[in-house]
């Protein structure tokens, strides 16, 4: 049978909770396939399970996105020896080798390279799920994206802009909102320098000609950005809160949505916007076919090795990176 490395969460906690161990990889059973992993993807939702926000039961190999090359199959497999492929929403993928069902495996074409792919999968499947079918963005959407200088935040704001919407971009400094602004955002606001987060949300949509407020808020910071999130909704607009950098929203009154004007609220996972296989193939294609056409660049904001696992959610964890951050075993 045969061993693999893999990055462990030995019990609930912050990243010193990481350990590299030895694991047996099992044959490929039927429909199954052999991953040798090329790249990692680091991700809040790593952070959620390894606190115990999300249930897990340590020890468990982490991970819930990844690249590789097939290198064995089992009956029925809808993959062969040699195809390149990503996947992600599945736990245990921070390894070099991986058992992986088949159908959950996105084909990567030729063009686009295994890190990229990897990069891509999660957080691009999620933007482009929170454009099209969240919220449908189309010509003269006004949309707010809460830390629009992370990974899904640049995809979310070339995503809007390409579909002919106008995005209003936050970020905690002026070096990050320079990289929203060259993703294509039209407001910039700084939300570490200001007091007033909703007022000048409304000032921004007023400016490019929203004046009851934005259609859509996307919003992956939380705590920190919810009430002004709400704050800057125009009536019957919906706030997508699709993520908790800054910590997880405490409970609310419902009447905030009636008294803000009739809101809405979703808390999507990509899980359920995955859930069957011809969806997760036109979701993955599309997004993998807009990064082959230049439409959609992709920013790896670094590349660490297992061993530097937890400096890398550290960083994650602080906010102070831009772009996606990927592991190479």
């Amino acid at each position: 049978m045969a061993t693999t490395r893999a990055l462990v969460v030995t019990r609930h906690g912050g990243p010193e909770v990481l350990a590299i161990e030895d694991r047996e990889v099992p044959q490929p059973g039927p429909g199954e396939a052999l991953v040798e992993v090329a790249a990692g993807g680091v991700n809040f939702i790593d952070v959620y399970q390894r606190e115990g926000i999300y249930p897990t039961e340590p020890p468990y190999v982490a991970g819930f996105e990844a690249a590789g090359t097939v290198r064995a199959v089992g009956e029925g497999a809808a993959v062969a020896v040699g195809d390149r492929v990503a996947w992600s929403m599945i736990l245990g993928l921070h390894a070099e080798l991986v058992i992986a069902d088949s159908t959950r495996l996105l084909p990567v074409p030729d063009d686009v390279d295994l890190e990229t792919a990897c990069a891509a999968t999660l957080q691009g499947m999620t933007a482009h799920a929170l454009v099209t079918d969240c919220v449908r963005v189309e010509e003269g959407t006004v949309a707010v994206v809460h830390a629009a200088a992370g990974g899904v935040g640049q995809l979310l704001t070339q995503m809007i802009t390409s579909r002919g919407g106008t995005v209003i971009a936050t970020a905690g400094s002026q070096h990050k909102l320079e990289i929203a602004r060259s993703r294509g955002a039209s407001e910039l606001i700084d939300y570490s320098r200001t007091d007033d987060l909703a007022g000048e949300l409304r000032a921004a949509a007023e400016r490019v000609g929203a004046p009851r407020g934005a259609d859509v808020v996307y919003d992956g910071v939380g705590k920190a950005t919810f009430d002004a999130s709400l704050g800057s909704l125009r009536p019957r607009g919906t706030l997508v809160l699709f993520g908790g950098a800054s910590g997880q929203v405490p409970p609310f009154d419902l009447q905030r949505l009636n008294s803000g004007g009739s809101l809405f609220v979703t808390r999507p996972t990509l899980a359920h916007y995955i859930e069957e296989r011809e969806e997760l193939l036109t979701r993955g294609r599309e997004v993998f076919a807009d990064i082959a056409a230049g439409r959609l660049d992709i920013a790896i904001g670094g590349r660490h090795s297992f061993a530097e696992a937890a400096e890398a959610y550290r960083a994650l964890e602080s906010r102070a990176t831009t772009g996606k951050l990927i592991l190479v075993p």
